[in-house]
């Protein structure tokens, strides 16, 4: 990982900040049994639990301390493409869903032929003794089932395929 490179966070869409990859080091998290995390920064000390992780367009949502934050990281790459004005029109279909981590399948929430809508739950992925349910980035229909209920898979590794 490039250390010099930033990150541009957006928290519940309104307040945004930049963070240097370099000023991970000064994080400190640690997983606690029932899935969540207590974190040090800086000095303060907070608890976290990871509500939904949507991968594909880099959006978290953690509850902190009890309340609730959604998250959106964009890379310098990210934030280029907006300051151009590609994005407007340049939406593509994602026809397949590949394993955003190493993990095993919990469930499997659809079926080949069936139709989801964006947001739809399609299976759930264990993954560092978390569920994570991974959802339709876009309505479709489910072309193939490419994984088995309690297989475990690699990161990248072909989940589904959509039309």
């Amino acid at each position: 990982m490039n250390t010099t490179e930033s990150f541009e966070i957006a928290v519940n869409g309104q307040q945004t900040f930049e963070f240097q990859a370099s000023e991970a080091s000064q994080l400190d998290m640690l997983a606690e049994q029932d899935g969540s995390f207590h974190i040090l920064y800086k000095g303060k000390s907070w608890h976290a639990e990871l509500e939904d992780a949507d991968f594909a367009h880099r959006q978290l949502v953690f509850r902190i301390d009890g309340n609730k934050y959604t998250v959106h990281l964009a890379d310098q790459y990210e934030r280029l493409v907006r300051q151009l004005g590609l994005q407007i029109g340049g939406h593509q279909k994602q026809n397949t869903v590949k394993a955003p981590m190493p993990g095993l399948v919990l469930q499997i929430l659809v079926e080949a032929g069936q139709t989801v809508q964006k947001g739809e739950p399609l299976l759930i992925l264990e993954a560092m003794k978390m569920e994570n349910v991974l959802k339709a980035s876009g309505e479709g229909q489910v072309k193939s089932v490419n994984v088995q209920k309690g297989m475990a898979v690699d990161k990248g590794q072909l989940l589904l395929e959509m039309v």
